[in-house]
């Protein structure tokens, strides 16, 4: 079994979160795909369906002779879903719970750890210079906006970064970026990163407590206004931090000019 699918363990999901089931036979073994609400589950919300296959919990592999059984427990939800006449439409919270915390999880970046109030990443020794210069993030939940995830595949890396209303607008490099984990390393290790994500995820806003919930229809309150003054403040406090690793010798001239430039133009 898949180390992501080993780690998170069983699922027990309500019917009111299943939008639809359906069975794929082939000719050595099928597949029983089960479909969720939209914002039903903060695995599926948090990971945007990026999911490899084989980690995904709702795509179970069904060997040839026990089709017969899968396509039993299909049409048993099918109908069940037809009896309760369950609505299809996006959920308006979240019908699972996500991982239980604390969580933690060691991917090629660093540790990163949730323990249901705050986030902490505590950098690895093959983490940048930068990253290491400013020491352990600790961020807390009431300060989160969201969290982006994205598995690093064959070359191309992934990365777990965590937006706060400080860094909305700062779209650092994964690699520089003291709020995110750059996932650059075993792909089957870092795929845990996504538990951290969901179980975080599980925590803030529901999507549909958004403006316009990120469904048809559905508003919600509006967001803290983002000022300019706010946006300018961040940008020179992050200066100021970075003049201070350089004048105490930590980063370079080289390393100082690289890293001041990419902060510019990620709040540009």
């Amino acid at each position: 079994m898949p180390l992501f699918r080993q780690t998170y363990g069983e699922i027990a999901v309500p019917l009111a979160a299943v939008s639809g089931v359906a069975f794929e036979p082939e000719r050595r073994r099928g597949r029983l795909r089960m479909r969720l609400r939209e914002g039903a589950d903060p695995l599926l919300q948090a990971t945007g369906g990026r999911l490899p296959e084989n980690a995904d919990p709702y795509r179970l592999a069904v060997d040839a002779d026990r089709g017969g059984v899968a396509e039993f427990v299909a049409e048993e939800i099918r109908h069940a879903l037809l009896l309760d006449q369950l609505p299809g439409e996006p959920a308006p919270a979240y019908l699972l719970p996500g991982p239980p915390v604390p969580v933690s999880v060691r991917s090629s970046d660093g540790t990163v750890s949730f323990d249901g109030t705050e986030v902490r990443i505590d950098w690895a020794d093959s983490s940048d210079r930068v990253k290491r210069a400013t020491g352990p993030r600790i961020i807390g939940l009431g300060d989160l906006v969201q969290v982006e995830w994205l598995p690093n595949r064959g070359f191309e890396d992934g990365f777990l970064r965590f937006v706060t209303r400080e860094t909305a607008f700062s779209k650092l490099p994964p690699e520089r970026d003291p709020y995110t984990l750059d996932l650059w390393g075993s792909p089957r290790r870092d795929l845990l990163t996504a538990l951290v994500a969901a179980a975080v995820t599980a925590r803030l806003p529901h999507p549909s407590a958004r403006v316009g919930g990120g469904y048809p229809g559905r508003e919600g309150p509006s967001p803290v206004p983002w000022r300019a003054a706010d946006h300018h403040d961040v940008l020179l406090r992050r200066l100021r931090e970075l003049g201070e690793l350089h004048r105490a010798g930590v980063l370079t001239d080289e390393e100082f000019a690289v890293t001041k430039a990419a902060v510019l133009r990620g709040f540009s």
